[in-house]
């Protein structure tokens, strides 16, 4: 069982041997890059590669590792009780299957993301350390043990805004996609956009990546805003030569809101724009 990537996902050498080597060491595979370089996308393409389910728990900084087992209402319980209500004799009908829970159960193997797990509290990670490392967990209110039929395939996403705790990183295979340079960044668009005109992306490149060398960018643009301005480009189908042939005075590119997303980084370029002009002025 090898992954290969996918038509719609361009997977480099060293991604594809992450995903192997967590799938053979049975570890989960965590994986850190920029926002928008395609970790959350990753989960739903190795998925669809090796013919498995996906299941998804997307973190909020709210989320408590137990929503992953499961959950306990007690106050419907105790209502159902004061309604006299049949239900209460059974306390499994109050327990809520999180995302793990379901993983385990599942009949064949699944694909289980964990995304952004660093947007947790802090303990988070540490929280599901035996119940990832086992395989397995208790549930106190129905004394069962539930364990995996199988083991899941568990793909963790991070984009570092919290360090991680050491005992969880040890129990990790661990990947960081860097940013693609500009052959893969072509392999990526032309999965997306197959009959794009070659000038278009290279002129569209050429400005993406001088954008991104911007220093103090309080954020660079990612692949994924660089997919959408092409769409952009394409849907009004801006000429070629408005890329190629544009004053470098003028340092905001055309439809510029799919590249740049605080108004910081717009007055950055806005006032490097006036520099040239300046510039260029005095040579004059």
């Amino acid at each position: 069982m090898k992954f290969e990537g996918t038509d719609s996902y361009v997977a480099t050498d060293d991604l594809r041997m992450a995903v192997d080597a967590a799938v053979t060491l049975e570890r989960p595979l965590l994986v850190k890059g920029e926002p928008g370089t395609g970790k959350t996308m990753l989960a739903e393409e190795v998925a669809r590669s090796l013919g498995r389910p996906l299941i998804q728990w997307h973190i909020k900084s709210t989320t408590k590792a137990q929503q992953g087992l499961y959950e306990y209402d007690a106050v419907s319980r105790l209502r159902d009780s004061q309604l006299g209500d049949g239900r209460v004799h059974e306390i499994g009908n109050y327990i809520k299957k999180g995302k793990l829970w379901e993983a385990f159960e599942a009949p064949q193997q699944v694909v289980l993301l964990i995304d952004e797990i660093d947007k947790a509290d802090i303990e988070f990670p540490n929280d599901l350390l035996v119940e990832i490392d086992r395989m397995e967990f208790f549930v106190y209110e129905t004394g069962q043990t539930v364990s995996a039929r199988q083991r899941p395939i568990v793909i963790i996403t991070s984009n570092n805004e919290k360090e991680l705790p050491d005992a969880f990183l040890r129990r990790c295979f661990f990947h960081y996609i860097s940013f693609p340079d500009r052959d893969t960044m072509i392999d990526i668009v032309n999965v997306h956009y197959p009959d794009i005109k070659r000038d278009l992306v290279n002129d569209a490149l050429d400005i993406f990546f001088d954008v991104r060398k911007v220093p103090g960018l309080k954020k660079k643009p990612s692949t994924s805003e660089l997919i959408d301005w092409l769409k952009l480009l394409l849907a009004d189908d801006i000429p070629d030569e408005v890329l190629k042939n544009r004053d470098s005075s003028k340092a905001i590119p055309p439809l510029y809101g799919a590249l740049l997303k605080n108004e910081q980084d717009v007055h950055m370029l806005e006032r490097l724009a006036f520099m040239v002009r300046r510039e260029n002025a005095g040579k004059r």
